[in-house]
């Protein structure tokens, strides 16, 4: 029997085990929101918040508190208003055994609407959540549940052209037609400088602590290049500022150390790890993933991966937690913050609307309505960003519409920065596309390096004469050094620190050595005194 709390403040006693033997079950919360036929597009089936029981003996009870806001209710609406909008109405609020099967529920109602634009935020918004993404839609014509969905026959239809629309082949952007905006009234950073400072001494420090501006002044334009341009698996090591070099792991259930070919033990995948709808299971892979990694030696992991099971034929699928954007955002959080317990800067990935791997090199493009794109495939990130100390991102091959999503300004700083409030960097992912992968364009939108393995020439900076790419070169290495200098490779002793059981055998070799080296001396005297006995003999 369990005893569930609520946000209207109401207890629904709901019996969600039966049975002779001890077990665990999850507690489920849904909401039903108000439909007006043509309105904002809403599910009828929401999951908002769930938790797991402990393990219950038969007869055992235990008292679950979900709690969420009534803004967590709001839906997109992309055509009218432009931001998150909390409609009139009743909204049912009800604990399920699934998505189909209500068990109870009670009824919440909001009076009057309430749009969160730039006057009225979220509360979890730094700044408003409002339309940014409108050239992703594609002219495309969306299913609407309007008339029970009177236009799926047309919407599922085969598309009658493959061709991109003009205007959208117009503002199409590759490495060719890619110019780098001009920040206004930029003037040349000092690069170079003899301040004396090291990285170390900001460790811990705020983002915003204005000691940063006196490091970065030590970093030349060279060293800045090299920081941005060679992230394969690495951040890159940088004197004039005793900036170690780091690893980064690949691997979503083992880590894989592609510098020196070791490997850790795998966990089952991040999907089965989802259907245990377990928050600590999940931190606690996290965790271990993080304990291996620095015994190891990496400071960083390409992982959780968070896109959703758009479909079966996704190609990457077990790789990624569920289907449900708060299930796999919800996760993913507990993921980053088990790694970082470690010292372990897990890279959420892969941002964003990569929910497929067939074609993703060649530029494939992803339409998509703004309403779907904030309340599914963006979701798990903002969950995460939201709910962990998250300070590395790997962004996506794919394009947005028709901006390359590793250098979309919208995207990176607009979303990712200025509303969800994320510090840290952004990697590309492999960096295997010169066409259409650049530095420049990396680094101007919200980016930090890129993932090379080996020079393809667009991995670099161009133009290092002008002031405002100096500036954007600045952001991107502070970026990728405040994660690193808070990271395992700045812990002091704790600084990619062996496993205890490493240590022990470590100490155990010490010591055999110790007797080995004692042993040797006292055979040298014993012969030392046998030869002199032979002399006085003969």
């Amino acid at each position: 029997m369990c005893s569930v709390r609520i946000s209207c403040g109401q207890f629904l006693p709901i019996l969600l085990l039966t049975g002779d033997i001890a077990g665990k079950d999850v507690v489920e919360v849904y909401y039903n929101p108000p439909y007006t036929n043509g309105g904002i597009e809403k599910s009828t089936a929401n999951l908002i918040g769930y938790e797991k029981t402990n393990e219950l003996k038969p007869g055992e009870s235990q008292t679950v508190t979900i709690s969420f806001t009534a803004e967590d209710m709001a839906s997109y609406d992309y055509l009218e208003n432009g931001c998150y909008v909390l409609e009139a109405g009743d909204y049912e609020i009800s604990i399920n055994s699934d998505s189909h099967n209500v068990i109870d529920s009670v009824t919440y109602t909001v009076d009057e609407d309430i749009v969160y634009d730039e006057a009225n935020p979220r509360s979890t918004d730094l700044t408003a959540a409002v339309n940014q993404f409108g050239y992703a839609d594609g002219h495309l014509t969306y299913l609407s549940r309007k008339d029970g969905f009177k236009n799926y026959d047309e919407t599922t239809a085969a598309p009658a052209s493959t061709s991109m629309p003009e205007d959208l082949k117009e503002g199409f952007i590759v490495t060719s037609n890619y110019e780098m905006p001009e920040i206004p009234d930029a003037e040349m950073p000092v690069t170079g400088a003899d301040n004396g400072m090291k990285l170390t001494e900001l460790r811990g420090a705020d983002y915003d602590d204005e000691r940063w501006e006196t490091l970065l002044d030590q970093l030349t334009i060279d060293e800045m290049q090299n920081m941005i341009a060679h992230a394969g698996f690495q951040t890159a090591e940088e004197k004039s500022v005793e900036k170690v070099a780091t690893v980064d792991c690949d691997g979503p259930s083992a880590v894989s150390n592609n510098f020196t070919g070791a490997g850790s033990v795998g966990f089952p995948s991040n999907v089965m790890i989802a259907c245990t709808w377990n928050k600590d299971l999940a931190h606690t892979y996290g965790y271990d993933m993080g304990k291996m990694a620095t015994e190891l030696g990496c400071s960083g992991w390409y992982a959780p991966s968070m896109n959703l099971h758009r479909s079966a034929f996704g190609g990457r699928t077990y790789e990624y937690p569920s289907e449900d954007p708060i299930i796999a955002g919800t996760m993913s959080a507990q993921v980053v913050n088990g790694a970082a317990e470690n010292g372990v800067y897990a890279y959420m990935k892969h941002f964003a609307m990569n929910e497929q791997e067939t074609n993703r090199w060649i530029m494939i493009c992803t339409w998509s309505n703004e309403q779907a794109m904030r309340e599914l495939y963006l979701k798990p990130f903002e969950i995460c960003v939201k709910n962990s100390n998250i300070t590395a991102t790997m962004s996506s091959f794919n394009y947005i519409g028709n901006v390359w999503a590793g250098g979309n300004y919208e995207l990176q700083t607009t979303l990712l920065r200025d509303e969800w409030g994320f510090k840290g960097f952004v990697e590309t992912d492999y960096f295997a596309g010169a066409f259409n992968m650049n530095a420049d364009q990396v680094i101007a939108t919200g980016g930090s390096c890129c993932l090379s393995t080996f020079d393809v020439g667009t991995n670099f900076v161009t133009d290092t004469s002008d002031p405002s790419t100096v500036q954007y070169m600045r952001t991107a290495c502070k970026n990728i050094m405040y994660t690193v200098v808070n990271s395992n490779a700045y812990a002091g002793e704790t600084s990619l620190t062996l496993a205890l059981w490493m240590k022990i055998m470590v100490g155990v070799d010490v010591a055999v050595a110790v007797i080995l080296i004692l042993l040797e001396v006292v055979l040298v005297k014993k012969y030392k005194k046998r030869k002199s006995v032979l002399i006085v003999v003969e």
